[in-house]
């Protein structure tokens, strides 16, 4: 036995799906976790720079992206010889809205450059009036000289030429050395270190303890560029807060990713502190 259903028939019946499809919709409200902000510390001190470091506060991962700087923290550096240098509170705004400047944003800066040997220790306290206390110590390693910075050009004419660099230094024996290398394209004289790096790497040498290593870059460089090696060597902890970064940036947005946590050298608060300790060759891309 056979039917069939007039349009007009069909009508009543579509309607009545559609009205069942609502009752699949329930709207849920997920009650948030009471969040207590935390201070924030980053803080990068280079032998013959004046220290600087930026404090802000964290934020729920649903709150506002706009920095949040507080105004009533008090830093002190701890020198090697255990002299206690005030860090004032002296923001340069400007550097969160101007980002072509290259110009970092720090919301404290001492007034002398830092002199610094290998194997100095450097403390740092960061307090507010909330009661947040913030503390931190961190080692300068000796620098690690580079041992040569050369290019190659690869096979292609016109505006596919390119030149890939190659970086040399050779790993010191002990265990756990971390280095950081950065290539920067422009004349070192007019600022090009500030800018962005052409090439920006973190490396180990857990599988190259003691031996050489060479850092390579795609091809991405023209005829005439002036080209700056920068070679970091970096205590471990630095290497795992810009790994832990990394992975951050990565999860960020991506359903299918593992959250991951920021990796932290400061007690109390969340961020790093750290000397950089660097070498650099220059060198003319012919």
């Amino acid at each position: 036995m056979s039917f069939s259903l007039k349009p007009a028939a069909l009508l009543p019946l579509l309607l009545l799906a559609l009205a069942g499809c609502g009752k699949l919709q329930n709207d849920i409200n997920v009650p948030l976790p009471v969040y207590s902000a935390e201070l924030v510390v980053e803080c990068y001190l280079e032998p013959g720079k004046v220290p600087s470091l930026a404090v802000s506060t964290s934020v729920p991962y649903l709150g506002a992206v706009i920095p949040q700087i507080p105004t009533d923290v008090t830093v002190t550096l701890t020198m090697p010889n255990g002299a206690q240098v005030p860090l004032p509170f002296q923001p340069n705004y400007q550097a969160l809205v101007d980002t072509t400047s290259g110009v970092k944003f720090h919301s404290h800066m001492g007034r002398t450059p830092l002199v610094a040997r290998p194997g100095d220790v450097f403390k740092i306290d960061v307090v507010d009036t909330k009661g947040r206390h913030v503390t931190g110590t961190t080692t300068m390693l000796a620098p690690i000289p580079i041992d040569s910075l050369n290019y190659k050009f690869n096979d292609k004419t016109g505006s596919e030429r390119k030149a890939y660099f190659l970086t040399n230094f050779r790993d010191p024996i002990s265990l756990d050395d971390c280095y950081r290398l950065q290539l920067h394209k422009g004349d070192p004289a007019k600022g090009a270190l500030r800018k962005s790096p052409e090439t920006d790497m973190s490396v180990e040498d857990r599988l190259l303890n003691g031996q050489q290593f060479v850092l390579g870059t795609s091809y991405r460089f023209n005829r005439g560029d002036t080209v700056t090696a920068t070679l970091y060597h970096i205590e471990r902890a630095f290497y795992r807060f810009r790994q832990s970064t990394r992975d951050a940036r990565n999860a960020n947005g991506n359903p299918f990713a593992q959250p991951s946590a920021i990796y932290s050298n400061v007690q109390g608060g969340v961020g790093i502190f750290a000397v950089l300790s660097g070498t650099q060759m220059t060198k003319v891309v012919r």
